[in-house]
């Protein structure tokens, strides 16, 4: 799953905010404060609403093993990796 490393670095990457994050995940603002933050840990079921939101402006999660290690920039027009 998503890990709060990978999180900052999304949101990082395409300048978006923590409340436009969670406006777009349709998640608590305080979940990913707290997540980013290593607070708390979120249900995989928020987490799996996160990663799809980010998903959707063109970040590619990767992982190796299930552990996430990294976000790469899927380009509109091309497949992502793997394919």
């Amino acid at each position: 799953m998503l890990n709060k490393e990978q999180l900052r670095a999304a949101r990082g990457w395409l300048g978006l905010s923590q409340n436009e994050v969670a406006q777009m995940s349709k998640v608590a603002t305080k979940t990913i404060k707290n997540f980013e933050r290593g607070a708390s840990i979120p249900y995989e079921r928020t987490l799996r609403d996160i990663q799809k939101a980010l998903e959707k402006l063109g970040i590619e999660f990767v992982f190796d093993g299930g552990e996430g290690i990294g976000i790469r920039i899927h380009r509109p027009g091309s497949p992502p990796s793997g394919f």
